[in-house]
C-alpha cells in the first residue's frame, strides 16, 4: 500500500488517522504541495486532479480522503470507523461532511495561494476568511454535539469514528490559525481525548517526516 501525502494537508492527515486506528503501515510518497509538486507531470500521471490523499494498493487506486477511508474501512473491518446504529452512523457522516465538504475546501491551500496571489489578500484578512468558515462550521457541529443523548468520548460514541477523524485535523488548522475556541468546549473535549490517542497524536503534522 502506498500513500501520496503532504504533512499539512488536512484531508491526508484524516487518512494517516485512519491507517493508525486499522494499525495498517503503508509507504508515504511525499508530494510537496508547497513547492507545486502536485502540478508536475511526473505526479499528474498518477493522480490527474494532482490532489492528495492519493491510495495505491497492488492494482487498484483511489482518490479523495473520505473515500479512501470509507474503503480502508471495509477492506479492514477492525475496529470499525462507523458506528453499527444507522442513525449514528448518519451522524457520523454529517460531521464528518460538514468538515470535509462545508469548511475545508474554502480553507485549503489552493484557496489560501489563490487569496495571497491572485486577489492579494493580507495576512490578517486571509486569517480572518479561515478563522470565519471554521467558526460557522464548528457552531453547527458543537449544536449537533450538544443535543446527544448523552456525553461521549468521541462525536458519536466512546471510540473514534469517521467524525472525528475529519473534526481533529481541522481542529488542528484552526489552532494553527489561532482562532478562538472558546465557543466549542465539546470539541474542544473532543480533541483532547483524540489527541491522547497515538493514533492521533501521531498522525499530527509537525510527526510527519516531511515537515519542516
Amino acid at each position: 500500500m502506498i500513500i501520496y501525502d503532504y504533512f499539512r494537508s488536512s484531508a491526508a492527515y484524516r487518512v494517516r488517522i485512519a491507517l493508525n486506528l486499522k494499525g495498517l503501515t503503508a509507504e508515504r510518497q511525499s508530494i510537496h504541495l508547497g513547492n507545486g509538486a502536485q502540478r508536475e507531470a511526473a505526479y499528474k500521471a498518477i493522480n490527474p486532479q494532482g490532489f492528495v490523499p492519493y491510495l495505491v494498493e497492488d492494482d487498484f487506486q483511489l482518490s479523495q480522503s473520505l473515500a479512501i477511508i470509507e474503503y480502508l474501512d471495509e477492506k479492514y473491518p477492525a475496529p470499525p470507523l462507523l458506528p453499527s446504529l444507522l442513525q449514528l452512523r448518519a451522524r457520523a457522516r454529517q460531521i464528518a461532511q460538514i468538515v470535509a465538504c462545508d469548511i475545508h475546501p474554502l480553507n485549503n491551500s489552493r484557496i489560501l495561494g489563490y487569496l495571497s496571489t491572485d486577489l492579494n489578500v493580507t495576512d490578517a484578512k486571509k486569517t480572518q476568511w479561515v478563522c470565519g468558515w471554521i467558526h460557522d462550521g464548528f457552531l453547527a457541529i458543537e449544536t449537533l454535539l450538544s443535543t446527544r443523548e448523552r456525553p461521549t468520548t468521541f462525536c458519536v460514541g466512546d471510540t473514534p469514528s469517521l467524525a472525528d477523524i475529519c473534526l481533529i485535523p481541522q481542529v488542528t488548522n484552526a489552532n494553527r490559525f489561532h482562532c478562538a475556541m472558546d465557543k466549542f468546549p465539546i470539541i474542544m473535549g473532543i480533541y483532547d481525548a483524540a489527541m491522547a490517542l497515538p493514533a492521533f497524536d501521531l498522525a499530527q503534522p509537525m510527526k510527519q517526516p516531511d515537515a519542516f
